[in-house]
């Protein structure tokens, strides 16, 4: 690291690293500093002027401390600490200066503006606006953009940041925004009017320091003081971003990222933003059991004495869906085990491993692609399996790091080199002669489900981690299940998977899978919440609450347990998944031993005790899987409609509309003749 260099901001000396720019060295200091265009995860535009500071023996005018370094200032004339002032008359003049600026052309939109409560610019004026304008021309006005269904724009509020422009581009790695024009008819506009083209795209109605950008389903709904505010943790995907839920009364309004920067930094994808509206839709609030062919409504009592009725001297096979909560499986293993049936998590039909945290998780963390200078997917595309993780990637990419990909060519926002999208792609790279120029890289090995989805997922997974060893990299298993880690955490799996665990069974306890068709013939209990697939098969539904309305672990993609908070209440009859199978165990005569959720959890981490390390990614020893035959052929793939993977999407009007725009955007434009 560089030596520190010592200066002296507002009579305070700190020792900074001179790269930093004065901005960054007044926030070591613990003083705020306004800004509206700095981000400390963009590049530095500059424009804004709000973070004026003065800069004693400089030039006689206020320095921006966002484009200024550190190692820029002049020592005294004695080798004294350079002196930097952010409260001097100098200081406060220009600030006052740059809002009154700003506020020439911005309209008076408060009362209605969404962004009304939590402004930047509102914030700022309340400490350097003035209470009179100098300025009796007419203002400008400028029309307002279509982004698309999630952004709403009312660009006459724009102050020319620039935030939106720079995350698209740099971050989410798409070129439709950009700043035209000069001086009073500059504008951010998009190009030929196309709407975004970006999983990521909701980030830059967080990054707006104005209303110019806004949430259109939010739009006109709450304000900020009105409503509770969770923080939880994300299940849309397996990353695990962590994540703010808003709630009014019973129902969430909006969802906002948090910062982890070991996870999501502090984005989130559109389909984790905008899911809330599939919460409220097609819920199942009450049993039902059916009777005569058709499902009856019943209360709690019926329906466990119904399952109870089915239950008795069957063999019983319990299956766990790509949203369900650890604590819960634990409690569906204890009750099915203990009735002498098999389980299984891996719905999907994925080869992982049991037992074997290294080859079903892997050894890397999220945060080790931010260091990485070669990464190698194989049969996975992220942009559509985690696009936070994605973007990271891109982040990499931008610095340098190459990418490769075995598996089928999509646009993935960067460059990458196509080795091929087969399993013989894949053994020509493991047998390749390695350098040791490449051996010395720090590499990584990403894989994805689509390539363990074969026969052969578990010879597909051997040679992944064959190629990790020849090249010294870091393995990273990447997931598309919120659920899956979890489950084969507590070894929530029976050997030969799906097809071995309902192999002759009469009655299946289905927690919340709703991907896959269960065949005609057992008797199916379902406990979920949405009325999807999985509840249209049920002769038994128990209504289970979503990740909103219990408190629960997940483990995300890398193997880091995180624990969701309850922000609301399940609706109608529906009750916490766990407390579902706690009732209906003491209805089978096999009560499991716990009264509440903590004696559950000090139960699950006595026999787990690294799920107690909340927020802590645990060391794997390395262990790995004897090398096997590959079959032929191209890897499938995970993910073919991002915005419906699951049935809190498929309830979502937001999520059919983004469906249906990716696949207008998919079909070949006609060329005019």
């Amino acid at each position: 690291m560089a030596d520190l260099r010592k200066l002296i901001i507002d009579d305070m000396e700190v020792e900074v690293d001179p790269a930093m720019t004065l901005l960054q060295a007044c926030e070591v200091a613990g003083i705020e500093v306004p800004r509206f265009c700095y981000h400390e995860r963009l590049s530095i535009a500059g424009n804004c002027r709000m973070c004026l500071v003065e800069v004693v023996g400089g030039p006689p005018k206020p320095a921006a401390s966002c484009a200024m370094q550190v190692k820029d200032l002049r020592p005294g004339p004695e080798g004294q600490p350079p002196v930097v002032k952010t409260k001097s008359p100098m200081v406060k003049k220009a600030r006052e200066g740059v809002m009154e600026f700003l506020l020439i052309n911005h309209p008076l939109d408060c009362p209605i503006c969404d962004q009304g409560g939590e402004c930047d610019l509102q914030d700022q004026a309340m400490a350097y606006g003035v209470d009179f304008s100098r300025y009796r021309e007419p203002k400008r006005a400028v029309d307002d953009l279509n982004l698309g269904p999630l952004v709403g724009t009312q660009m006459t509020r724009c102050i020319s940041c620039t935030r939106c422009v720079r995350f698209t581009t740099e971050v989410a790695g798409i070129t439709q925004m950009g700043q035209t024009g000069r001086g009073e008819d500059s504008e951010i506009t998009s190009y030929l009017n196309q709407t975004l083209d970006s999983e990521l795209q909701g980030n830059i109605i967080d990054l707006c320091p104005v209303g110019a950008l806004t949430s259109k389903p939010y739009a006109f709904t709450a304000r900020p003081w009105e409503l509770k505010k969770t923080e939880s943790i994300d299940v849309m995907d397996a990353l695990g971003s962590n994540i703010r839920v808003d709630t009014k009364g019973r129902e969430v309004m909006r969802i906002l990222p948090r910062n982890n920067d070991g996870v999501n930094e502090e984005w989130i994808s559109d389909k984790t933003r905008f899911i809330w509206d599939g919460l409220r839709r097609q819920r199942l609030d009450k049993p039902y059991v059916r009777k005569g062919g058709k499902l009856q409504p019943a209360t709690w009592d019926e329906a466990f004495k119904a399952v109870a009725k089915a239950v008795k001297g069957k063999k019983v096979a319990a299956i766990a869906g790509d949203l369900a909560p650890t604590e819960a499986m634990f409690a569906l293993k204890e009750l099915v085990t203990g009735l002498g049936g098999n389980v299984e998590c891996r719905v999907d039909g994925a080869k992982l491993p049991s037992g074997n945290r290294s080859a079903y998780v892997g050894t890397a963390r999220i945060e080790d692609i931010d260091s990485a200078d070669m990464i190698q997917l194989i049969g996975t595309n992220p942009r559509a399996e985690a696009p936070v993780l994605n973007a990271r990637i891109r982040k990499a990419w931008l610095r340098g790091a190459e990418v490769g990909l075995v598996g089928e060519a999509v646009d993935l926002t960067y460059d990458y080199a196509h080795v091929g999208n087969d399993r013989k792609a894949l053994e020509k790279l493991v047998n390749k002669k390695i350098t040791k120029a490449t051996k010395e890289k720090n590499t990584l090995v990403i894989v994805g489900q689509g390539a363990l989805l074969g026969a052969d997922g578990e010879a597909v997974l051997a040679a992944a981690q064959q190629l990790a060893e020849n090249t010294g990299s870091r393995l990273l298993v990447l997931h598309t299940a919120a659920a899956r880690v979890g489950g084969m955490d507590i070894d929530f799996t029976t050997k030969g998977g799906l097809p071995s665990a309902l192999k002759g069974a009469e009655v299946i306890y289905n927690l919340g899978a709703d991907e896959m068709d269960i065949a005609d013939g057992p008797f199916v209990i379902y406990q979920g919440s949405h009325g999807d697939r999985g509840a249209h098969r049920a002769d038994v539904i128990l209504p289970g609450a979503t990740y909103t309305e219990e408190s629960a672990i997940f483990v995300n993609t890398e193997g880091r347990p995180q624990m969701s908070a309850r922000a609301g209440f399940a609706p109608g009859d529906a009750k916490e998944n766990w407390a579902i199978l706690r009732a209906l165990s003491a209805e089978l005569g096999a009560t499991l031993p716990y009264n509440n959720v903590m004696q559950l959890r000090q139960a699950m981490f006595a026999a787990h005790p690294h799920l107690a390390a909340i927020d802590e990614v645990p060391e794997n020893k390395w262990k790995a899987i004897k090398p096997k035959e590959m079959e032929g052929g191209a890897f499938e793939v995970a993910v073919r409609d991002h915005f419906l993977t699951n049935p809190i999407a498929r309830a979502s009007q937001v999520m059919a509309e983004l469906s249906k725009n990716a696949s207008d955007r998919r079909k070949a434009p006609i060329a005019a003749e």
